[in-house]
């Protein structure tokens, strides 16, 4: 709608009344969960009996707290180990990645950038199918002709962080070529005049350029780490990560832990989002 042109009162009501039932559909799952973290029931849903903070602190079964509940604080540590590695790599070569595509003029470039997007059309399901066939062929074939066992190729912790990173670093490449295609290259050029090596002059002046875009990418791929299911699903090992954890418990029916995890979780994204904003703002100031 443009506020220029006369409109409709009644269209302007309708689109009033769908704007707001449009955030109350997001935000209504949202409160619910995080209303019934604080139920005094055993299970996770209405209806409501009364307000407690056991699901966070209580010590005992069957009213075991998140913060005495061994399992689960296992398994956000698993998921925080994972995101990390899959942050770092991804930022890296995210990074590597945006000065080959802005930078360099090479043959078959847009044929690379196209194959580079492709993990993000592809559904997590089937790129995590994809990661387990064709690493359990190689490791098969290594242990086969040269009798090694590559561990890290057999479902488990660092196959996780390989299969997440596969399509992570698409999105952190996107959003750090975003902010290199605005960079002014003169800059790189005096301070090669000034005496400075290539190196030095990209350390010095592009990266720290580049920093917002760096920190606001490995903040969206530590977010999409921690809560990756689908892929995850297809590659993990024993060390299951907190995604895979809350799903093996709500199917063998859980307590209203899994909505005070839930609740952490959401407190713990939405402080992210906020420094994500604040980058950006500061990105265009």
């Amino acid at each position: 709608m443009i506020p220029s042109i006369p409109q409709n009162p009644l269209l302007q009501n309708t689109y009033r009344f769908y704007v707001v039932l449009f955030f109350i559909y997001l935000a209504a799952p949202l409160v619910v969960v995080s209303v019934f973290a604080f139920n005094n029931s055993l299970f996770p849903s209405p209806p409501w009996n009364g307000f407690t903070w056991d699901w966070f602190f209580n010590p005992t079964e069957p009213r075991l707290g998140l913060f005495h509940d061994d399992s689960l604080r296992d398994a956000i540590v698993v998921s925080l180990f994972v995101a990390f590695w899959v942050t770092m790599l991804s930022v890296a070569v995210g990074t590597s990645n945006a000065f080959l595509f802005e930078r360099e003029d090479f043959r078959f470039r847009n044929l690379a950038y196209i194959l580079m997007l492709t993990p993000l059309v592809i559904p997590g399901i089937i790129l995590g199918i994809s990661i387990l066939v064709v690493s359990n062929g190689v490791a098969n074939g290594v242990d086969n002709y040269f009798g090694l066992e590559v561990e890290a190729l057999r479902p488990g912790l660092w196959l996780v962080i390989l299969g997440q990173f596969s399509f992570i670093t698409t999105i952190t490449t996107l959003v750090i070529s975003a902010r290199l295609r605005k960079f002014d290259t003169d800059l790189e050029e005096a301070a090669l005049n000034l005496g400075a090596t290539p190196w030095v002059a990209v350390r010095t002046v592009t990266l720290p350029y580049l920093a917002p875009a760096m920190i606001g990418a490995g903040i969206v791929a530590f977010l999409m780490s921690f809560e990756n299911f689908n892929t995850t699903l297809m590659l993990v090992g024993s060390d299951a990560p907190l995604t895979i954890a809350l799903f093996d418990r709500l199917k063998e029916g859980s307590t209203p832990v899994i909505n005070a995890v839930s609740l952490l979780l959401m407190i713990f994204s939405a402080l992210l989002a906020f420094i994500v904003i604040a980058l950006q703002r500061e990105k265009t100031d």
